[in-house]
Parts: structure tokens; C-alpha cells; sequence
């Protein structure tokens, strides 16, 4: 049975560290396994706290009188030098549930207001973002935005574009550009779904 025997905290940064796992396979093989985490300390980390605690929040916004037009970021990111696109996100402060979390992130990388929508638990829960390499999980706030858009509350270190998109555009998007993967499936949704949010509806 595969377990962790010993847990190596390898970085000390604000945002991301690496913890380097020894563990055992299911053979009972000796395993080196590399994790980067939001983790600050090693009692942080998801193996340790099993608990639903999103680090960060993806946001999933229509924006427009007609509601057809989806609110996307394109953003520099340093880890492949080159501009992708991707909804609003960002990481849950102390003290701040995630749906407040969405509308400051919101308001702050784009400078339209977001109005959540309450939904099932189910689609909004925190989820695993890239599980092979990261504890990383993400709860998903969807809404409606308004406003003006507006760069004033930008950090130094943020590099967006802000991007009203409609179906026509986002079919541009999906054929010709980078998009993050969360994105871009629902980005399908988008372009297939003929009433805004359907598929949000609890089954059955």
C-alpha cells in the first residue's frame, strides 16, 4: 500500500513552496515525490489537514444586458513567458470566505462588480487544479459583472488584458490561442449551452 513515511519542506516563499515526499509505493518501493503547495508550513499541508479549504477561487462571469458575453483575463505569466488566456482568479485571504474572495479579485483585476450566484454545493466545491504536481484546490464562483472596466487596482506584477468576449470570440480563442485548461471547458459551455448557467441546475 503506497504511504508517506517523511515530509521535506524545501522552499520558504510567500505564495508557493516545494516539499519533497519520501514515501512507498505499493509494492513497498522507496518513492522520491516533488509537491509544490500554497502550504506556509508542513501542518498545512493537504495531506496533513484533509480538509475542503479552497487556496484560490476561479471566477466564471457573464457580463452584458443580454448576458452574452464571457469575462475573461489574458495575462502575462512568467512560467511560459507568454500571454494566456484565463478567468479571473486569485488567491483566499485570511478571514475571507471564497465567494468574497471572487468579488474582490473581480473588482481588482478587472474593475467591474460581481454579483454571485448561489448555487449547488457541487459546483462550487474546491477542486484539485493540477493534482501530479500540486495540493493546489480552487473552488469556482460563477455570476453576473457590471461596471467599467478599469486597470486602478492592478498590482505591479499583474500583466491583464481585460476581455469581453462573445461566442464569436471565444470560438477565435479556443481555435488560436493559449487558454488555461479550467477555462477553456467552460469556455465550451459557453458557446453550447443555449440558456446562460444551464447546466448549474442540480440533477434530477
Amino acid at each position: 500500500m503506497s504511504r508517506i513515511k517523511k515530509i521535506d519542506k524545501l522552499t520558504d516563499s510567500r505564495y508557493l513552496n516545494m516539499y519533497q515526499l519520501q514515501a512507498s509505493d505499493r509494492l513497498g518501493g522507496d518513492v522520491k515525490y516533488f509537491v509544490a503547495s500554497r502550504a506556509k508550513r508542513t501542518e498545512e499541508l493537504q495531506i496533513n489537514t484533509r480538509s475542503w479549504k479552497p487556496d484560490g477561487v476561479i471566477i466564471y462571469s457573464l457580463y452584458g444586458e443580454e448576458r452574452d458575453k464571457v469575462l475573461l483575463v489574458r495575462q502575462y505569466r512568467y512560467s511560459i513567458d507568454e500571454y494566456i488566456y484565463e478567468f479571473p482568479a486569485g488567491l483566499v485571504d485570511e478571514g475571507e470566505t471564497y465567494r468574497q474572495a471572487a468579488v474582490r479579485e473581480v473588482k481588482e483585476e478587472t474593475g467591474l462588480t460581481l454579483h454571485p450566484l448561489m448555487v449547488d454545493e457541487m459546483y462550487e466545491k474546491p477542486y484539485f487544479t493540477t493534482i501530479g504536481m500540486t495540493d493546489e484546490c480552487c473552488a469556482t464562483v460563477y455570476g453576473y459583472s457590471e461596471g467599467e472596466i478599469s486597470s486602478r487596482w492592478l498590482e505591479d506584477t499583474e500583466d491583464i488584458e481585460v476581455v469581453l468576449a462573445d461566442k464569436e470570440e471565444v470560438k477565435r480563442i479556443l481555435k488560436e490561442e493559449k487558454v488555461a485548461i479550467m477555462c477553456a471547458y467552460m469556455l465550451m459551455h459557453f458557446l453550447q449551452d443555449e440558456e446562460p448557467f444551464g447546466f448549474l441546475q442540480p440533477p434530477g
